[in-house]
């Protein structure tokens, strides 16, 4: 039986994603401290390296931040940019990239293993990374080696903008003199109570026999022991994204009154705006379809700013309608689908904006995962005519 290939895995990260790219669209805000996120009552989504100098850091409220650094400039912050940005960065990676993964709206896994037969994986790391700076403008860092922990921790040592390639079998050397928290996943209890028996550093954790670690922090000791000395063996996950969610219903009787078809478009729009939701997506396009009596089937989109939200979603979904159905021509069919999804949704939640919206929409939904889907909806969606028979096979997601 062969030995197995060395793993090479590389770790991309956009650094200070959402700061760059308020940079790329007003230039004069370059290399001064930052602020993305909604004023007083908000937080702080991102922050530039200029900020940060200052104790800021994301997730902290903006109040704290602007005593911390009184002379920050505060920007509200353009979600569909992000996105589009992101995808951009995604759509060059998987040009190029054997196998990726999408960990964040900013961060990358490649796994390179088998390539060094073919090409010099850290120059063609090199390359990848030039690539995506000359199309986007953008500064990234990455991290190279032999595993998805070292490639991070190498990435956080390379940053801002640079790289970074760990030599196989250098790992536990790279690692020793850095504080254990730069282990992912040690946390700000797990680090106190580390320090208290005297480990500061991933070298005082390697020399630590792992009975003691694993009798005072049980399985988890183990684990983090064993990536102490380098070993990590997190798979990368190959990138996938389902192209829409969408849902129709073929009405039992022709339908003509306008209220019972928007009151059916209300309904629909809610149900794969709270699918997107639970599959914590956002969508950037929305399609109505309609289809008549003959079988005549038309439909109609429209791109949206990024969002997940019932009150965003609906207007567009009428206004789609209207410009679309045929006055008075009773309609067979009715459907509604969002396309262009994109991952992003939780870490863009942080606008002020949106936070309070949030909070709102996840207690409807914590509703209707308990009592059932239609346990809550829009007035104008429950005037009791509903449809009474729906495809079987839908809502569907095509792939």
């Amino acid at each position: 039986m062969g030995k197995s290939p060395q793993r090479i895995i590389a770790h991309f990260d956009l650094d200070a994603f959402f700061v760059s790219v308020e940079c790329l669209l007003d230039p004069t805000l370059k290399g001064k401290p930052i602020l993305v996120g909604g004023r007083e009552r908000g937080v702080v989504a991102a922050c530039s390296y200029e900020a940060r100098k200052f104790g800021i850091h994301s997730a902290m409220p903006m109040k704290t931040a602007m005593r911390l650094c009184p002379q920050a400039i505060v920007v509200k912050g353009h979600r569909g940019e992000y996105s589009k940005y992101s995808r951009i960065v995604t759509n060059i990676i998987a040009e190029k990239a054997p196998l990726f993964e999408k960990a964040s709206i900013d961060e990358f896994y490649l796994d390179l293993t088998g390539m060094d037969k073919y090409f010099q994986p850290y120059q063609w790391t090199i390359d990848l990374r030039q690539e995506i700076i000359d199309t986007t403008g953008l500064p990234i860092s990455f991290g190279l080696g032999a595993n998805k922990m070292i490639a991070k921790i190498a990435t956080d040592a390379a940053k801002p903008n640079g790289y970074l390639f760990i030599p196989f079998g250098r790992e536990k050397d790279f690692l020793a003199p850095l504080a254990v928290n730069k282990i992912h996943g040690v946390g700000k209890q797990t680090w106190q109570s580390l320090q208290a028996i005297g480990i500061t550093t991933i070298k005082d954790l390697s020399e630590t026999p792992i009975e003691l670690l694993e009798k005072r922090f049980g399985k988890y000791g183990g684990d983090l022991w064993w990536k102490s000395q380098g070993v990590h063996n997190g798979e990368v996950t190959p990138y996938h994204e389902a192209k829409s969610i969408s849902t129709e219903n073929t009405f039992e009787e022709n339908i003509t009154d306008v209220s019972r078809l928007e009151a059916e478009l209300v309904h629909m729009t809610e149900k794969v705006a709270y699918e997107l939701r639970q599959d914590n997506k956002m969508a950037g396009c929305i399609t109505v379809k309609i289809r008549y009596p003959d079988f005549e089937t038309t439909s109609r989109q429209t791109s949206i700013d990024y969002t997940f939200y019932d009150d965003e979603l609906l207007p567009q979904a009428r206004d789609l309608f209207h410009k679309l159905w045929r006055k008075g021509t009773p309609v067979r069919l009715l459907g509604v689908r969002l396309s262009e999804l994109t991952g992003e949704a939780v870490q863009t939640n942080l606008f002020s904006n949106v936070e309070r919206k949030t909070e709102l929409y996840k207690a409807i939904d914590d509703v209707k995962n308990r009592f059932g889907k239609n346990a809550i909806s829009k007035a104008t969606g429950t005037n009791g005519n509903k449809p009474q028979r729906p495809d079987p096979h839908l809502p569907g997601r095509s792939e």
